[in-house]
């Protein structure tokens, strides 16, 4: 079955989330280089969330085909 787009949308912020976390962790240990790469992941998924959800409130604004 196809995933929603909402669903893909909540699995891209849990990503972004988890990598900030992450990189939290990383940071705190003193392992700097780890915790930037985790930073640049978490960035990515927090800009694919966006656009995945910028374009469902765009579908959301298209009138229904009758």
């Amino acid at each position: 079955m196809p995933q929603s787009t909402h669903d893909r949308v909540a699995e891209l912020h849990n990503l972004a989330a988890h990598a900030h976390a992450a990189a939290a962790t990383a940071h705190g240990k003193g392992d700097h280089l780890t915790a930037h790469e985790l930073s640049k992941e978490a960035h990515e998924h927090s800009l694919n969330a966006h656009k995945h959800s910028e374009e469902l409130a765009a579908e959301k604004e298209q009138p229904a085909e009758a």
